[in-house]
């Protein structure tokens, strides 16, 4: 997986995928889970969905990594 490029998937645009397209909550609902307002889930929204889309089409490797700059080990 050395050879693959990278893509960085960060913490809260991880949960916000998962609270809407797996538990299919709704954007405010996964916003009031959050702690955030619904514009800023949308936003977090869109960019995961965008950088997972480009992952599997382009077989880039998608890796988390914590909000505050940590990765994930």
């Amino acid at each position: 997986m050395t050879d693959l490029e990278r893509i960085t998937l960060f913490d809260d645009e991880l949960e916000s995928l998962k609270l809407c397209d797996l538990d299919g909550l709704t954007q405010e609902e996964a916003g009031a889970r959050m702690g955030v307002s619904r514009g800023t889930v949308q936003r977090l929204l869109a960019s995961a969905r965008k950088k997972t889309a480009e992952a599997l089409a382009e077989r880039k490797a998608l890796v988390f990594e914590k909000t505050n700059g940590k990765k994930e080990e």
